[in-house]
């Protein structure tokens, strides 16, 4: 065999190694993005398949200051009483038409199926009888409510509805609404619920909590970032293409290095 034959072949094997190479790590590397997604998943079920996520932060069943006192119960958008689903409805418009503007209109029709889809979970906050809370400003009052806390019923004055989803092939707890009444606005309660949500990301291995807040929103925008100290995530379209113009920012809080990589602006 002379030298030039064997170099020939030499390239060639060289070459048919290389790409046998290539095709094995392909195959390596999407078998791991299967296993990921399929991990990502699982996770995802786990979690929708506890019913009560209260039942593992029995402390935050309660908040009491200043002579507000409220209790704190479970709920699932596929089990909603009408009156329930009437109190979410009448609550979004107060708090969410001045922000949306000429959006809402079709953002409501949205809002009403996210209500009620079988992934939606619920944090409903029940004010205790007898707290200091000027009863004039109630959207849904305790008889037009079939929701109770511990025996006896009481008002509902906010709700916090949350799904656990995938973005970016990362679990997250995204937080589609927190909403409460005026008169209980300002007293620590909204922070109160965010801690909550945030352990119970971590509980269920989420990696971050997100969530959306229309920029016209400048009391919702302040709350998240000056007082929880979220961030803009490098999904929002602001980080995405700053050029387009969205009324709204996608914020995050990251629990692990996954969702600091993917949600935290590298800048």
């Amino acid at each position: 065999m002379d030298s030039e034959t064997f170099q020939r072949r030499r390239r060639t094997n060289s070459t048919h190694n290389k790409n046998n190479a290539v095709v094995g790590e392909e195959r390596l590397n999407r078998s791991e993005v299967l296993a990921k997604k399929k991990a990502i998943e699982q996770l995802i079920k786990a979690a929708n398949a506890k019913i009560d996520q209260l039942a593992f932060f029995p402390s935050y069943r309660h908040f009491k200051i200043n002579g507000l006192s409220v209790c704190l119960k479970s709920g699932h958008g596929n089990k909603l009483s009408s009156p329930v689903k009437r109190y979410i409805q009448n609550l979004l418009k107060l708090n969410m038409e001045g922000p949306y503007g000429s959006e809402w209109q079709e953002e409501e029709k949205v809002k009403r199926r996210e209500m009620v889809d079988p992934e939606a979970r619920y944090i409903f906050v029940h004010v205790v009888p007898n707290s200091n809370v000027d009863d004039m400003t109630t959207v849904l009052t305790e008889e037009d409510t079939s929701t109770s806390c511990q025996e006896d019923s009481s008002p509902l004055v906010g709700f916090v509805h949350y799904r656990f989803v995938s973005e970016e092939d990362v679990p997250v707890l995204y937080v589609y609404e927190l909403q409460l009444e005026p008169r209980v606005q300002g007293k620590g309660l909204g922070k109160f619920l965010m801690e909550l949500i945030e352990l119970i990301a971590q509980k269920n291995c989420m990696g971050a909590v997100m969530l959306t807040v229309q920029k016209a929103n400048l009391l919702a925008m302040n709350f998240y970032m000056s007082k929880l100290r979220y961030i803009i995530s490098a999904t929002s379209p602001s980080k995405v293409n700053p050029m387009l113009e969205k009324s709204y920012e996608i914020l995050c809080r990251t629990f692990d290095d996954d969702a600091k990589t993917i949600f935290e602006d590298s800048e």
